[in-house]
C-alpha cells in the first residue's frame, strides 16, 4: 500500500532528525524527549512548514511502541465543536497513561479552526489535566487562539523553509525516485511553493507523473502558473508604453495557463522588485496593484481589471 501513497505521506519525516528546517524547534522538541517532560504547546505558523510532522515525530520518539495508547491525534478542522472538547478530549485527558509513559498527548492539527466555546471549554481541560495530560495545538494563525490558551502553551514559530532546505529535501526523494530534475525546476518548485514543502512535494510527484526529466517549464505547466519572465515581460512592455502587446501577452497567460485574475496579480506583485526602474515607480506600481486586487475581491469583472492595470501600469512610467 505504500507505493500508491501521495509523496506527502510517503516521505513524511519519521524522526525529528529528519524534518527539514527549523532547527531551534527541532533541538527543543529532542530537549523533551530526552527529559521525558514538556510543557503545553502551540506550533504556529503558514502550512506545509512541518508543524504535524514535528507533532507526530515527537510523540513516536516518547512513547514508542506505546504510542496508541497515550497519543490522540484530532483535526479541529473536522470536529470543531464544544462538544468535541467535552466528549472525546476530556475523557482520553483524564485517564491516566499507559505503559511507562509519564503522560499523555494530544495533538490538535489546524487548532485555529475550533469555535470559541470550544476553546474556553478547552483552557480549563488543558488545566485541570496537566499532571496526566499534554497539549500540542497547530495553528496557521496563532491570533485566532484566545490569549487563555496562549498563555497555557510554549509557542514554536515555524518559519517557511529556505530554497536550499527544499531542494535538498526533494533531491534526496528525487534520488529515490529515480528522477531527473534540472536545476532550473527546483528554483521553479520553489517559486510556486514559497516554501511550503507539501505543496513542493505535490508539485514534484505531479510533474513525475509526466515525464522523467523534470523542467522549469513543466513545473509551471504543472502548478498552473505563468513563468516569472513571461509575467515580467508583459509589464515591461506596459511600461515602455506597448499596451497592445502587453495585452497580447496577458491573453496567452491567461489563455495557456488558465490563471485566475488574482493569480496574476500575485505574480506581478512578485516580479514587481524585479524590475530595473526607480524606487518611486516600483512604489506606484505596488499601490496600484493593491488597488486592483480590492477590485477584484469586491468582485469586478477579472479582464476588464487586468486590462485596466496594464494601462494604469503604462502611465505610471
Amino acid at each position: 500500500m505504500e507505493d500508491i501513497l501521495p509523496w506527502t505521506e510517503k516521505y513524511r519525516p519519521k524522526t525529528l532528525d529528519e524534518v527539514a528546517g527549523q532547527k531551534e524547534t527541532v533541538i527543543s522538541l529532542k530537549a523533551f524527549v530526552k527529559a521525558r517532560n514538556m510543557p503545553n504547546m502551540l506550533f504556529a505558523g503558514p502550512p506545509g512548514v512541518g508543524k504535524t510532522t514535528c507533532a507526530l515525530a515527537l510523540a513516536k520518539e516518547l512513547y514508542g511502541e506505546d504510542i496508541a495508547g497515550n497519543f490522540l491525534e484530532l483535526n479541529a478542522s473536522d470536529e470543531r465543536g464544544i462538544d468535541v472538547v467535552r466528549g472525546r478530549i476530556k475523557d482520553f485527558a483524564r485517564t491516566i497513561s499507559l505503559g511507562n509513559a509519564p503522560f499523555k498527548l494530544i495533538f490538535l492539527d489546524e487548532g485555529d479552526a475550533l469555535t470559541a466555546d470550544a476553546q474556553q471549554a478547552l483552557r480549563r481541560t488543558m488545566e485541570s489535566n496537566s499532571r496526566i495530560t499534554r497539549f500540542i495545538i497547530s495553528a496557521n494563525y496563532s491570533s485566532r487562539i484566545i490569549e487563555p490558551i496562549q498563555s497555557r502553551c510554549a509557542v514554536f514559530r515555524f518559519m517557511p523553509l529556505q530554497e536550499g532546505e527544499v531542494t535538498e529535501s526533494l533531491g534526496k526523494i528525487v534520488h529515490h525516485e529515480k528522477l531527473k530534475v534540472n536545476d532550473g525546476a527546483y528554483q521553479a518548485i520553489y517559486y510556486v511553493s514559497e516554501g511550503d514543502m507539501r505543496r513542493a512535494l505535490n508539485i514534484l510527484q505531479g510533474a513525475a507523473m509526466h515525464l522523467k526529466t523534470i523542467t522549469a517549464e513543466l513545473v509551471h505547466k504543472i502548478s498552473s502558473r505563468a513563468m516569472p519572465k513571461e509575467v515580467r515581460a508583459m509589464v515591461e512592455l506596459a511600461l515602455n508604453g506597448k499596451f497592445k502587446e502587453a495585452r497580447g501577452n496577458l491573453d496567452t497567460l491567461i489563455i495557456s495557463y488558465g490563471l485566475s485574475g488574482e493569480d496574476i496579480l500575485l505574480q506581478i506583485y512578485r516580479e514587481i522588485p524585479n524590475l530595473e526602474i526607480a524606487e518611486k515607480k516600483r512604489m506606484l506600481l505596488i499601490e496600484t496593484v493593491g488597488e486592483y486586487n480590492f477590485r477584484l475581491v469586491q468582485g469586478a469583472n477579472e479582464r476588464i481589471q487586468l486590462e485596466a492595470l496594464l494601462a494604469q501600469i503604462a502611465t505610471v512610467s
